[in-house]
């Protein structure tokens, strides 16, 4: 009889054959009635899986992290189930699970609307009322192929070309449908309760854009009714504060087909760009980086000897001149080290910090486009510290501090960070490897001993730190990362002098606080609704007219926020006072001044903020120096 030993250390014996259910129900019938899944030897399995040899067994609830995960991923067979029954002639894809929710992508001629997601939605209530069970069953290669090949479902039977021999295939039904997947899902779909369809998107088979679009229906599901609302709450947030919504209200960019994935800044929101870069490049120079600049095209050779080419070739643009292949930058830190080669430097001369709002582009998927936060061309606060060993734990400690300094005076508090160590595909010996994971794990531990571990998350030259932001709508945002390399100065010829006379190769940390400009601009919109930091504002302050004559004392006004730097416009146009002030509420504009018979009469000024807050007749002067302590100053 197999053993069984539970999380807590106790021993059973079952006889051979027992499934995972009738484990759980062995422990406690409350228990059984909870279940959904267990764990074997660490393995997720359904609980229809039978033990034949001595094995460690947990069972997942309901209600537990994972738990929550194969209710998800059994609503994406929901989806299929529905959609096969309301439109038969529709082809399935796949249907994984993904952050707080699932996705089924499908192939079907009709073009599915709001309309229709409600109506799949309330067939896939129909279905969880029917208390089914959900019966998996083991099947060769063959019986697979005969089954999607009967119910001509041409992506099933692809993805059962592919599966390598000897790999488990599991069928799941669900009464007259039937599914392919890894598991574990829910034995019952009494377990699937609370739960929406959000949206229906477009995606190419396989994420490219030579296969065919398909149809993306996602979904969300929660243990209860009350996570459920709030999740969609958010939801509903996230889409009024979408910073593609907001970029056109409030006139600061847009996006068109002949350029995709490329940004058209307009005045305004090149403004709040050029603030931002402002404010990064005076970081910059406070923390002793030397600012650069780098060429957009490289020789294919450089990328090649980088390991680039190999990595990310498929993502690199490249062109063609007088028989040499060129690459478009994906990245700048192969510039960086043509720069640091220029001269042989002193020890004395290190840690040499570089930095570049380096302009680069990546082939990005067309699917994957997503306005600011994706895109193909963008700008990275880029730098590069060539340093010595010894140097690294006072650089790398300087550096998570200033991360946190900067995010936090951007408005970001709730910062987490990770490590994440060696990926599979990767360049340098594994003792260069095992000494710069423990340079940074040690930093990490004297510094944010809460940081968590990434396994096979580092870039392929080396270990790197992230710092995920978490913005006022609780979605987090991976940005900033430091990133130790000791191979590519060496693959690029890097050297220096060291104390003894000899030659050196130093040691280079790759480092972005923001990360991709265009995105941070993008989370910033989106984090703050759009209503933007004071000094972030492209327009602080605009200068308002009840009627004609008012212009002149308007445009005297106007002058004296100009002469003291703030960012002030007029509106004079020929319309009602109350039309006006709307539209600078939905422009988001910080504070409205208002110019009327009273103003001129008393040469003062009444202000209208955004909150609906009032000034009435104040002082030019005296309103300047309140705004003079409103947030960053950036010289």
């Amino acid at each position: 009889m197999p053993k069984i030993t539970l999380p807590d250390g106790q021993e059973k014996e079952f006889p051979l054959n027992t499934t995972l259910f009738e484990v759980a129900k062995n422990i406690s019938n409350s228990l059984a009635k909870v279940a959904v899944a267990g764990k074997i030897n660490g393995k997720l399995r359904d609980l229809s899986v039978e033990i034949i040899d001595n094995t460690r067994v947990e069972i997942i609830k309901k209600t537990d992290e994972e738990g929550v995960e194969i209710v998800r991923h059994s609503f994406a067979h929901l989806i299929g189930h529905a959609i096969k029954q309301l439109y038969p002639e529709a082809k399935m894809a796949i249907g994984p699970v993904i952050k707080n929710g699932f996705y089924y992508d499908i192939d079907c001629d009709k073009s599915f609307n709001v309309e229709d997601l409600s109506a799949i939605e309330n067939k896939i209530k129909e279905l969880i009322k029917k208390n089914y069970d959900v019966i998996r069953k083991v099947v060769t290669p063959k019986e697979a192929l005969d089954v999607f090949k009967k119910r001509n479902e041409p992506y099933k039977q692809e993805i059962i070309n592919e599966i390598p021999e000897g790999e488990e295939i599991a069928l799941y039904f669900h009464e007259e449908y039937i599914d392919m997947c890894r598991g574990p899902h829910v034995p019952n779909t009494k377990f699937l309760k609370h739960f929406k369809l959000t949206k229906v998107s477009g995606a190419y088979w396989r994420g490219n854009s030579d296969n065919k679009m398909l149809q993306r229906i996602y979904g969300t599901a929660w243990d209860t009714k009350e996570e459920l609302n709030s999740y969609i709450e958010k939801i509903e947030a996230a889409e009024k504060n979408d910073h593609r919504k907001l970029g056109k209200q409030l006139d600061l960019f847009h996006f068109q087909e002949e350029a995709p994935g490329m940004v058209f800044w307009h005045s305004k929101g090149w403004t709040v760009y050029q603030l931002l870069k402002s404010f990064m490049r005076k970081v910059n120079s406070d923390s002793g980086y030397e600012e650069i600049n780098t060429p957009q095209i490289l020789d294919r050779t450089l990328w090649e000897k980088s390991g680039h080419w190999d990595k990310f070739g498929d993502m690199i643009f490249s062109t063609h001149s007088e028989k040499r292949d060129y690459a478009v930058k994906p990245m700048s830190c192969p510039g960086h080290l043509q720069v640091f080669n220029q001269g042989l430097k002193s020890y004395r001369e290190l840690p040499l910090k570089l930095c570049e709002f380096g302009l680069v582009h990546r082939n990005e998927p067309s699917g994957t486009l997503h306005g600011l936060m994706r895109a193909r061309q963008f700008v990275q606060d880029d730098a590069h510290i060539f340093c010595t060993e010894s140097q690294l734990y006072d650089e790398i400690t300087k550096l998570i501090k200033l991360t946190f300094k900067v995010y936090e005076q951007l408005g970001f508090t709730n910062i987490k960070v990770a490590l994440s160590t060696r990926p599979e595909k990767k360049v340098g010996s594994e003792d260069i490897w095992n000494k710069s994971e423990k340079i940074l794990s040690d930093t990490l531990k004297e510094n944010v001993p809460n940081f968590i571990t990434l396994p096979g998350e580092g870039a392929f030259y080396g270990p790197k730190i992230e710092f995920t932001l978490t913005d006022s709508l609780s979605r987090e945002w991976q940005c900033g990362t430091v990133q130790l390399d000791f191979s590519m100065p060496s693959a690029l010829s890097a050297k220096y002098i060291d104390e003894n006379g000899d030659k050196a190769v130093p040691v280079m940390i790759h480092r972005a606080i923001l990360g991709s400009m265009e995105r941070f601009i993008g989370i910033l919109i989106e984090h703050y609704g759009g209503k933007l930091p004071f000094w972030l504002c492209p327009e602080q302050l605009v200068i308002v007219n009840i009627s004609d004559k008012h212009i002149g004392f308007a445009k005297d006004i106007n002058e004296i926020f100009k002469k003291n730097a703030f960012r002030s416009s007029l509106d004079l146009r020929n319309e009602k006072i109350g039309y006006k002030i709307r539209e600078l509420i939905i422009a988001k504009v910080p504070y409205i001044v208002i110019i009327g018979d009273k103003e001129v009469s008393a040469g003062k000024i009444s202000v209208r903020e955004y909150d609906g807050a009032e000034h009435n007749l104040i002082s030019a002067t005296e309103f300047i120096e309140k705004l003079k302590d409103n947030g960053i100053k950036v010289n």
